[in-house]
């Protein structure tokens, strides 16, 4: 990471950003900027339709407080609903919104709690402004059995391995292409393509014809994303180890929106994510070279989240936050410890 330069602060913000929002940015890369604070006056503050896709995780609705400042299910709906009035006013027309929120469980008793639909029915029912474009799931293989007293104590449950994501816009149209999210094929199809379709009807109804043998590159995936949140050692989490950070509890597994990125983008489109904890979006963002925003209202995460960009431009209060916990690195300035 760099310290902003004399010259740049001179200048004024080079980036994207410099027209769209006025507060400084706690740092900027070549494609995006993050903020540290309150994610609806963020949003308050961008352009109307000046952005292509919002995605995010927020807070979930859990039985127990967290850090990161988690709502009760039954203050859900009505605390969500201004963050969405927002998100629905700064999409383009043919924007997205991917929500990505997992379920909670009824304190007390073995039920689920229904808050996350009665949000997806505020959001695209009757009186809600978007479409619900199609719902999609995140596979957890590694989710521990939880919660302990129904799931591992009374037997009582299984585990809850599955998250809702909910992919919602503004039209019924929104920008996406499934040809850029193509996954390799299985060998059996290779096969098929090689050796030719057995064309003709099915016992489902379905009519095989002579295009289902052309090779498209790829198979379609299906709306169910696999992926494992088990790593242990990041460039992100070995910096919070040495500095004394604390990393987000709930980190975005870089898989999911590395797919909507890809399927609802393209080079050059402007995303945005309001709850970005460890800005994992922002990452994926900048490696496929959307423009970014990122928006944490904690400011020990937006912190730690630098590190995930070795070119940060960091402003100075992130430089002398970033000063004072580099000072005591044996062998190290305060600059080159924090550039390691």
């Amino acid at each position: 990471m760099t310290a902003r330069s004399d010259s740049r602060a001179e200048k004024g913000r080079s980036s994207f950003v410099a027209h769209l929002l006025e507060p400084v940015p706690y740092y900027e890369t070549e494609y995006g900027a993050a903020y540290c604070g309150e994610a609806l006056q963020i949003l308050k503050d961008l352009p109307a339709e000046s952005v292509n896709l919002v995605i995010t995780s927020p807070p979930f609705a859990l039985r127990r407080e967290k850090e990161y400042r988690n709502v009760p299910a039954r203050e859900y709906v009505v605390w969500f609903r201004p963050f969405a009035e927002e998100i629905f006013r700064i999409l383009t027309d043919d924007g997205s919104f991917v929500l990505e929120i997992g379920g909670s469980w009824t304190k007390g008793e073995p039920t689920r709690s229904l808050y996350h639909f009665e949000l997806l029915l505020d959001l695209c029912g009757d009186a809600g402004p978007f479409k619900l474009a199609q719902e999609f799931y995140w596979f957890n293989p590694a989710k521990i059995p939880a919660p302990a007293e129904w799931v591992t104590v009374r037997r009582m449950r299984v585990k809850d391995a599955v998250h809702p994501i909910w992919w919602l816009a503004k039209t019924a149209y929104p920008k996406a292409s499934n040809k850029r999210v193509l996954t390799p094929y299985k060998k059996g199809m290779r096969k098929l393509l090689k050796n030719g379709y057995n064309e003709g009807p099915r016992p489902s109804g379905h009519i095989v014809s002579d295009k289902w043998g052309r090779d498209h590159g790829g198979a379609i995936p299906p709306n169910l994303i696999t992926a494992a949140n088990t790593r242990s050692s990041s460039p992100y989490l070995d910096a919070c180890r040495q500095y004394g950070l604390q990393p987000h509890p709930a980190r975005f597994v870089e898989a999911i929106p590395e797919f909507f990125v890809k399927f609802l983008t393209t080079e050059g489109d402007v995303l945005v994510d309001p709850f970005a904890g460890s800005n994992v979006t922002g990452y994926v963002a900048e490696k496929h070279r959307r423009r970014w925003i990122s928006v944490e209202i904690l400011e020990e995460y937006v912190v730690a989240s630098a590190f995930r960009f070795p070119d940060a431009v960091l402003s100075p209060d992130l430089e002398k936050t970033l000063g004072t916990l580099t000072s005591g690195q044996d062998g190290d300035s305060g600059r080159e410890a924090a550039t390691s």
